[in-house]
């Protein structure tokens, strides 16, 4: 079991070395916040949102959970994007999720775990929404990497048709919303081919989205 005073030393050991790097690099944090990013990501620990895009704090808001979903009875996500989007005035919401998510993984194949399954069952909505493409994929691995991706794309969907997002369009605020995609493999962010940034553009972007899938 790992200690949990070894990470009280990690943070000292990060604190000074940030101090050292930049002294007024806390002082700016404590004075404002004003991220032009929301990121809505997956929970799991192999992907850190600004570590792997190489942003320091205070450059990005933050939401996490198991398979990067967004569900519109979810009032905590509601609050983080309501917060984000009319406080804060993020510029862009990025849905990330990644190959490789046991979610994902659990709800394609119908692992039972408990509480969670009721949770991914709206990937399970994905994957039977998607089934016939789904069919023409050439093997397991290629199936479960497809509805990852199908997933970012529905889960993007869902922040535009909150009356959040609706709102913000309706007064001519700036606002994208992004569907990416993390490779644990090798690191890199792929882009999900799906950028929205008005409420007439959902429909043609969703249905090229869906089209590049492969």
């Amino acid at each position: 079991m790992h200690d949990v005073n070894q990470l009280f030393a990690s943070n000292q050991a990060w604190a000074a070395r940030m101090i050292a790097e930049d002294p007024a690099f806390f002082q700016r944090l404590v004075e404002q916040q004003a991220p032009a990013y929301l990121w809505i990501g997956c929970s799991d620990s192999r992907v850190p949102a600004t570590q792997l895009v190489d942003l320091p704090p205070g450059e990005m808001f933050v939401h996490r959970n198991v398979a990067n979903l967004v569900v519109h009875s979810d009032l905590n996500c509601l609050a983080v994007l309501q917060y984000a989007v009319e406080v804060l005035r993020v510029q862009h919401i990025i849905v990330c999720g990644h190959y490789g998510c046991g979610g994902v993984d659990a709800a394609f194949h119908n692992r039972a775990f408990g509480l969670i399954d009721n949770w991914l069952r709206h990937v399970q909505d994905v994957r039977n929404k998607h089934t016939q493409l789904l069919a023409t994929c050439t093997d397991d691995t290629h199936r479960l990497n497809t509805l990852c991706k199908l997933n970012v794309i529905e889960q993007a969907v869902n922040v535009c048709r909150t009356t959040i997002v609706q709102s913000a369009w309706q007064r001519e605020q700036p606002l994208a919303v992004h569907g990416v995609i993390y490779g644990l493999k090798d690191g890199i962010l792929r882009d999900a081919a799906i950028t929205v940034t008005g409420a007439n553009e959902l429909d043609t972007q969703v249905a090229h989205a869906v089209a590049q899938v492969k």
